[in-house]
């Protein structure tokens, strides 16, 4: 217990009044950013321009879990990828993204979990470069092609025609079939009408001569 007391419990205490001044040194890290904003919309409209290809590129190379991020920015992602997020933001660093650099200091310092406020807020002055990139892919896609409609005179006009055209096959069908039918009935009547052979007639026996004297 004494062990306990005058080795342990001091580590602890230590430990916690530790991350409660990084916590502190955080916030006020956040609190200093926030001041600043103003001056880093400033600069990021001026070099807008500049930027898109550069960070187009540094996102395009990222891992998945930064781009949800960049698009979803949440802090339990944050937490769970603050090595992947600090790496990214020094990616900024280098191409001079406005506010990159106060955020990358913050993050050596304190971890990127401590300062999600700044880190978000890059972050969303990112995505607008993302949402620009992936916009026309989307709109490439062509329109689904409209079905012609004919105006409903020409419907009732094509109608009656396709009615007359059945009407004439039809007659010709009968016009056809009628000759075919006579035919058949008048061979059927020469057949009946036609007389029956005459039978042979009838030989006369022979007369047998007296036997002369």
């Amino acid at each position: 217990m004494g062990y306990w007391k005058s080795k342990v419990l001091p580590k602890i205490k230590k430990v916690f009044e530790k991350n409660s001044i990084k916590k502190a040194a955080a916030a006020e890290a956040c609190k200093s950013f926030d001041d600043s904003k103003e001056e880093i919309n400033k600069e990021f409209e001026e070099k807008k321009v500049e930027l898109q290809p550069k960070v187009t590129e540094i996102y395009e190379a990222s891992s998945t879990e930064i781009k949800t991020l960049v698009k979803e920015p949440k802090e339990a992602g944050l937490k769970k990828h603050s090595v992947e997020v600090h790496k990214f933001i020094e990616e900024l660093v280098k191409i001079e993204f406005p506010g990159s650099k106060p955020v990358s200091e913050a993050s050596s310092k304190y971890g990127a979990a401590l300062i999600p406020g700044p880190v978000f807020f890059v972050f969303e002055k990112v995505s607008t470069f993302i949402v620009t990139v992936e916009k026309p892919a989307e709109e490439a896609a062509p329109p689904a092609p409209e079905a012609e409609t004919k105006p409903a005179g020409e419907e009732t006009s094509d109608k009656k025609e396709r009615e007359i055209v059945i009407e004439e096959e039809k007659k010709e069908e009968i016009i056809v079939a009628v000759p075919e039918a006579v035919v058949k009935t008048e061979t059927a009547a020469e057949e009946k009408t036609e007389p029956a052979a005459a039978p042979p007639a009838p030989t006369a026996p022979a007369k047998e001569e007296p036997p002369k004297p």
